[in-house]
């Protein structure tokens, strides 16, 4: 049988290539022959078949590798970390071109002051105008929209290619232009955008990425991007972004927000790299706090006593933030007055704030000619920068020189900074540009923790003594601690305390870090909602925010409560004079359709103005 077998298969293999020659146009001998009209018809046809069949293999296999995960993440991971990092080289180059224009005219004090004063209100007014024009849902932070988006509800607009360009031009020239912006709220809009816009691109080659709860998982995945590629802090930023924008978190999207944003942190990290701005991949704020006796355990009640304040200057803030929004809407001839000249405010503020941060001015009282990134370099150094209170024992080097005043000490400079820092903060973010919260609270937190730490070194100049080992006290620390205390106390979260180890480097305050933050998050939870949801609060936007402290007893409020029971509807056999009495005895807008008087079994809804419309076209105007 074997034998047989072969045999055929051997006669097939020969009037195969037979056959083969033949169509080729070879005749029984192998000799060519001229091919007829026909024969090189059916040819090409069946060699375009197999091309066909050849391409949409191909297709198949691309379609099954695009549509994976970790290449959307990786993709996403990518075009983030560029975004972010050329969005941080034009930041930085904007900043530059002030510092150039400011020394400059160091022979003349008022142009100085011109020069100073002019250059950020022409990037704010212009990012101002350039956002109203494009896109005005671009404004602001984005991450109260994305907690509503979250939620599952859909806001028109938000996710746009046109809301993208507007979001980071209008971002770049805030940030630019020297004003106490963060950037980390607009990233995580900006990340999600993006994550949006993939989709979109992809669902070309396959259906699954019109999925709409896959879609909500990779907006999931991209808040923690947009975090991590900002502060090169992919674990912070995960956990950041699950306690911002979650109520509920689905476990399965934790390692696509870590996998994405790992690679977009690395990414930005290593163009930082390969531009030279650093020699090896490191964090953003590099601090060298001792790692033997990092702090004293006597230390702890100070520690604490920056949490607790924390939590009642970020209960404070998110106050003073709503009222000045509330002010400028309840006022109505001021509200129609912006209303007419949008561009007003934001150059008007810009240019108080910037007058009062002039360095020759009131601006050498709080380090004004410092930006956000060097006053944190600074806020960090582990020396003390006073002893007993006298400026005159610390060498004051580089950047550091902007604390130094001849007739005043650090602590003056401190406070000063601080209580300007805040209103100024406050008031900023109010403005109609892209633009967050976080990293103004952040500094301003770390001058807190700084202004603590001084005043601990200059209480204990000898440091704490145990055990005969006396260990200075580093205010550097109390900075670190500071920082995250205030965050998270604006914010109601727990990781900017891991958000502040990556940004350090050092994870050696953990303790203290951690006593803090949960003590600012207490307080500041008793006091006031997180700034996210009073946003959305001021916004009216569709999302159920958590009931606070001392609300607890509504969660037994049933629907029966509060529901309207005396309420007009439409029957599916009503009359003309039933539609004509409905319509003039309610103004709702939307009216409740029934199956019967008697059965009040509810089947939708409809819109009073399609009623009217109806009507009008059924019967007369």
């Amino acid at each position: 049988m074997y034998g047989r077998y072969t045999q055929d298969l051997g006669t097939f293999a020969k009037d195969e290539a037979a056959r083969l020659r033949l169509q080729q146009g070879h005749g029984e001998g192998g000799t060519p022959q001229p091919r007829r009209p026909s024969e090189l018809l059916e040819y090409t046809q069946g060699r375009c078949v197999r091309c066909r069949v050849c391409a949409l293999q191909c297709q198949r296999f691309l379609i099954s590798k695009v549509g994976e995960d970790w290449v959307f993440l990786i993709l996403l991971g990518l075009v983030m970390a560029l975004v972010s990092w050329a969005m941080d080289f034009a930041i930085a180059t904007c900043l530059q071109a002030q510092k150039w224009m400011y020394g400059g005219l160091d022979t003349n004090v008022l142009l100085q002051y011109l020069a100073w004063v002019t250059y950020p209100t022409v990037l704010i007014t212009f990012s101002a105008g350039f956002t109203q024009i494009l896109a005005p849902q671009a404004v602001g932070s984005g991450i109260p929209e994305m907690k509503t988006i979250l939620r599952g509800v859909v806001l028109k607009e938000y996710l746009t290619l046109k809301t993208f360009v507007a979001k980071v031009i209008g971002l770049t020239c805030a940030l630019g232009s020297g004003m106490p912006l963060g950037k980390e709220g607009p990233f995580v809009h900006i990340a999600s955008m993006c994550a949006a816009l993939l989709s979109r691109f992809l669902s070309l080659f396959g259906g699954i990425y019109e999925n709409e709860a896959r879609n909500i998982e990779m907006l999931a995945a991209a808040c923690a991007v947009g975090v991590g590629c900002c502060f090169a802090a992919p674990i912070g930023g995960v956990l950041f972004s699950i306690e911002v924008t979650s109520t509920f978190f689905a476990v399965r999207n934790y390692w696509r927000g870590f996998f994405a944003a790992t690679f977009s942190a690395f990414i930005f990290r290593v163009l930082a790299v390969w531009n030279k701005d650093e020699e090896t991949i490191t964090a953003l704020f590099k601090t060298r706090f001792r790692l033997d006796f990092p702090f004293d355990l006597q230390e702890l009640p100070a520690f604490a006593v920056i949490g607790i304040a924390s939590g009642f200057g970020g209960a404070l803030f998110v106050y003073l933030n709503r009222k000045i929004v509330q002010f400028m809407r309840r006022q109505k001839t001021i509200n129609r007055f912006l209303m007419k000249k949008r561009l007003l405010f934001p150059a008007l503020v810009t240019l108080l704030i910037s007058t009062l941060t002039f360095p020759p001015g009131f601006g050498q009282f709080m380090a004004g000619q410092l930006t956000q990134k060097d006053t944190l370099v600074t806020l960090f150094d582990n020396q003390t920068w006073a002893k007993q209170g006298l400026s005159d024992e610390f060498e004051y080097l580089g950047i550091l020189e902007a604390w130094r005043h001849p007739r005043s000490n650090v602590f003056v400079t401190l406070i000063v900074f601080i209580l300007m820092k805040f209103w100024m903060s406050a008031l900023a973010t109010t403005i109609p540009v892209p633009c967050g919260a976080f990293m103004p609270v952040f500094v301003i937190g770390a001058a807190f923790g700084r202004l603590v730490g001084e005043s601990m070194a200059a209480w204990f100049p000898d440091g704490i003594h145990t055990d005969s080992n006396i260990y200075r006290i580093v205010p550097g620390g109390y900075a670190v601690v500071g920082a995250a205390a205030l965050s998270g106390a604006v914010t109601h979260t727990v990781s900017t305390a891991v958000i502040v180890f990556e940004l350090t480097g050092q994870i050696s305050h953990i303790l203290p870090v951690m006593i803090a933050v949960i003590l600012a998050n207490a307080v500041a939870q008793s006091l006031q909602p997180s700034l996210y949801d009073s946003i959305i609060r001021i916004k009216k936007l569709p999302y159920l925010p958590e009931l606070g402290w001392g609300h607890h007893e509504k969660y037994n409020v049933r629907v029966e409560d509060i529901m309207v029971r005396d309420i007009r509807y439409v029957t599916l056999n009503c009359k003309y004079r039933d539609l004509q009495h409905v319509l003039h005895s309610t103004k709702m807008k939307n009216l409740p359709l029934v199956e019967s008087a008697e059965s009040m079994i509810l089947l939708g809804s409809i819109e009073r103005a399609q009623v009217g419309a109806l009507l009008s076209h059924q019967l007369s105007p």
